[in-house]
């Protein structure tokens, strides 16, 4: 492929529902562009942007798979990406650098779940858009019906820019709104014909629509459309492709991606009206000047660029995706990552076409490329020049909530576990495997439970490692709600020194559950020697670790050694510190020892209409609802203060109560005292476990 100038390159993004359509429209443009001689198919596995196993093994998109095309001497870099929500991390780094969306809409499904996070996130994202309906050559759909839907639900800016043309169940051409004109297809072609009778309604009736939207561009075109004047092709062609670049207008076209029928249109009018990446700003920072680098794609300016996507593949390796934001990259550039803070040399430049990559000479401003082997340069980081350093603002990447617990099959394998989801991190920022060495437990964060599913598929398929995934234990801490007053004497005899400590301690609440305990000593008269002081508090710093009521962490707890006893040749340290761990055991039963459960601040956004299911599931979760606040777009934002147990399968449950449409956060408040039948449970269970050693 040739090197394109910025006036030259669209850059758009593929959204919409799972299923409806987005690989297969990409599949399309790229047979009609003449990048493959024959159309693949999303069930047959061989289509070119659903490239990976577990793609092909679904029949989903998983990754966003970036595609070039040529029409018209313009370059179209289409981002495909996935529909399902768990993996809404690769739509947000494709939004990043895209210039415009296509919005794909089923004819069958109709407007979805997806069609309005899409609508959303190009609202976010502040970008140009278009609607798509496919499957027109499906007898039953409502084109109609559908363009009603979608301007009762976004409003009038809706506007139908063809419409198909039907006969006898079949979809054999369309009307083109614009220019009035009507087209059959012949084989591949599609060549004008008369308008039949039955469509001059809803041309008319869609005409109307366009021309009220053109008349608004300006007092001129508004007048002339009062005083019954008409806009020549040119004038509405020019007006629309205005008021599509600011969003006042957001053209519906339509077509059957499986058998090409209306994509010829769409790619044409990709062409005429969506904005090149000249046509949109971008800021970032010059880290020598503290100023402000307005970047704006143009090529003239120092070359910067920002890396909006990490691939790494154990069959072709690692390549990090890039938007040229300013100037032009070269092979072999020197090029400086104001992140690591250090000069990096590009190898050779490429695009990447699905999984195959083509090397190209430079890459201008708003064009999309791969670089392999930048060395520890991650998703995320600008790549600028020393002389001009610049850092562009991270992208705003969801956070994952779901998580599983997981330990290997195979012990051996640990190591390996371990790099392979690093690598898998650094390709999937929503993707997060945590450490828990306080609760000794892994655990692997996504934004769904299909994400964390496919990840230990590639890690078996692909990485040749096996991981078990089960429930994570809750950070349960144990306290105490009472005072208790014990003494120990450890008091050991084997021939030749034996071992003596004997200790009297105060436990009681230090009300502060932020710290796991708070040792005082208040010894009177040396009957325990200062020198076995720290003994004692090393006792209670081992007691803590594993509480008495359950092996959990202890938590706000006070301990005072106030009284004991020693013998100047059998005591020892040692014999101090056991003698405070019994203490402390016995102490700690005797205080009224309770379970402190974690409680998390939940924040659950969804549409009016789900309000009270969602209140009422919060409720059988033990949650207590602190208040609701409306927002913008007929949404509410429910605050309550939830169990973490209750929330392990929130994500799936959400979805399923608002069909797709809800969201929620949340994030630690505090530790609460446990119901009596949650702590009997817990306590039960976990003696279950000590006794047969598979506590952790």
């Amino acid at each position: 492929m040739k090197v394109y100038t910025t006036d030259k390159i669209r850059n758009v993004v593929l959204l919409g529902h799972g299923g409806s359509g987005k690989t297969t429209l990409a599949e399309a443009m790229c047979y009609l562009s003449g990048v493959t001689s024959r159309m693949g198919k999303v069930e047959d596995g061989n289509t070119v942007s659903d490239f990976t196993k577990e793609e092909q093994k679904r029949g989903i998109s998983i990754k966003t798979a970036v595609m070039p095309i040529e029409w018209q001497d313009i370059k179209i870099n289409v981002l495909d990406t996935p529909g399902y929500f768990d993996f809404v991390g690769e739509v947000e780094e494709a939004m990043s650098v895209a210039d415009a969306a296509i919005i794909v809409i089923s004819g069958k499904s109709g407007i979805e779940a997806g069609t309005e996070r899409a609508w959303d996130l190009c609202e976010k994202f502040n970008l140009p858009r278009m609607f798509y309906v496919s499957d027109m050559d499906v007898d039953n759909v409502s084109y109609r019906e559908i363009v009603e839907n979608l301007t009762n639900e976004f409003g009038k800016k809706i506007a139908p820019f063809n419409f198909p043309i039907r006969e006898d169940g079949n979809y054999v051409g369309y009307v083109n709104v614009v220019s009035e004109k009507a087209f059959r297809w012949k084989d591949k072609d599609a060549v004008e014909a008369d308008i039949p009778d039955y469509s001059e309604e809803y041309l008319e009736q869609y005409r109307d629509t366009l021309m009220e939207t053109v008349a608004e561009t300006s007092e001129e075109f508004m007048d002339r459309y009062f005083s019954g004047d008409t806009f020549s092709e040119a004038e509405i062609r020019s007006a629309v492709r205005v008021n599509i670049q600011d969003g006042s207008i957001v053209p519906v076209e339509c077509g059957a991606s499986n058998i090409c029928r209306g994509v010829y249109t769409l790619l044409d009018d990709i062409v005429k009206y969506m904005p090149s990446a000249d046509n949109r700003s971008v800021n970032g920072i010059n880290m020598k000047t503290n100023e402000i680098f307005e970047a704006n794609f143009d090529f003239s300016k120092p070359k910067s660029g920002f890396i909006f996507k990490t691939i790494v593949d154990p069959f072709i390796g690692r390549y990090s995706l890039i938007k040229v934001r300013s100037g032009v990259f070269k092979t072999d550039d020197m090029v400086y990552d104001s992140e690591l803070e250090t000069e990096i040399k590009l190898g050779k430049i490429y695009i990447m076409q699905g999984n195959k990559t083509y090397e190209v000479p430079e890459l201008h401003a708003g064009d999309v490329g791969a670089v392999a082997k930048l060395g520890e340069a991650r998703t995320g980081d600008t790549l600028s020049t020393k002389a001009t350093p610049i850092q562009y603002p991270k992208m705003d990447i969801s956070k994952p909530y779901t998580y599983l617990r997981y330990k290997a099959k195979n012990k051996n394998d640990i190591d390996k576990i371990a790099q392979a989801m690093a690598k898998i991190a650094s390709e999937d920022p929503t993707f997060k495997p945590v450490t828990d060495a306080q609760n000794s437990q892994s655990l692997m964060y996504g934004i769904g439970d299909m994400q964390l599913e496919v990840i230990k598929s590639m890690l078996k398929n692909e990485y040749k490692v096996e991981i078990d995934t089960e429930k994570p234990k809750v950070a349960y801490r144990e306290t105490i709600r009472k005072t208790s007053d014990v003494e120990y004497k450890y008091k050991k005899q084997s021939g030749g020194h034996g071992q003596y400590g004997h200790v009297k301690m105060k436990f009681s609440p230090s009300g502060n559950l932020d710290e796991a305990y708070e040792f005082d000593q208040e010894v009177v008269g040396g009957t325990v020697p200062k020198n076995y002081f720290p003994a004692v508090e090393k006792g209670i710093i081992e007691s803590v670790q594993r509480g008495p009521l359950a092996a959990y962490p202890v938590v706000g707890v006070r301990a005072v050694l106030y009284d004991g006893s020693y013998h100047p040749v059998d005591s020892s340290e040692m014999a101090f510190k056991t003698a405070s761990v019994q203490a402390f055991k016995k102490g700690f039963i005797e205080a009224g020892p309770v379970l402190l459960e974690p409680i998390v601040s939940l924040k659950v956004t969804i549409p009016d209409a789900y309000t009270g299911d969602v209140m009422g599931d919060l409720n059988k979760r033990r949650g207590r609802v602190l208040g609701m606040n409306p927002i913008q777009g007929g949404k509410q934002v429910i605050e309550a203060e939830v169990p973490q147990s209750e929330l392990f399968d929130y994500c799936t449950v959400l979805r399923s109560i608002s069909g797709g449409r809800g969201d929620y956060s949340y994030e630690f408040a505090r530790y609460e005292q446990a119901p009596q039948d949650i702590q009997s449970k817990e306590v039960e269970a976990r003696a279950a476990a000590v006794a047969d050693g598979t506590a952790d």
